[in-house]
Order: structure tokens, then C-alpha cells, then sequence
């Protein structure tokens, strides 16, 4: 069975950073003014808000440059 984050024991404000990381990695186009009010809701500021959005793009950034690449296959 695999379990995700929606089902893990987190607090709300990790489950609300995880849902903005995952449209952010689904579609970024999609999220809205609401989205970031749902973090703020939950204790981020502008600049925490700003770090998750460049940490998260980062690692999707450098994976598909891993995955184009063939890093890590046999």
C-alpha cells in the first residue's frame, strides 16, 4: 500500500505547503491569490511563501534535467 502526505500524521500547515507544492508541480498556472492565502492562513509569511515556491521548483527543475539525462537509470 503507499500512503502520501494527505493520509500521513502531519500538522495542517505541512499538509497546506504540500498541496501548494503539488499544483505547483502539476500546474503551476493553476494556482491563484487563494492558494496563498491558505498558506498565510497557516503561519507563512511573503518570504516563507517565496522560499517553498523556489525550493519546490528547484528540485522540479533539477529532476527533469536528472530524467532527461538518463541520471540514475541502468
Amino acid at each position: 500500500m503507499q500512503e502520501d502526505y494527505r493520509s500521513a500524521p502531519i500538522s495542517e500547515q505541512d499538509r497546506v505547503m504540500l498541496d501548494y507544492v503539488a499544483q505547483l508541480t502539476r500546474d503551476a498556472t493553476r494556482l491563484s491569490r487563494e492558494d496563498h492565502e491558505r498558506l498565510r492562513a497557516v503561519g507563512f509569511d511573503d518570504r516563507g511563501i517565496l522560499q517553498i515556491t523556489l525550493i519546490a521548483s528547484w528540485f522540479n527543475y533539477i529532476n527533469r534535467v536528472a530524467d532527461a539525462l538518463g541520471v540514475g537509470r541502468d
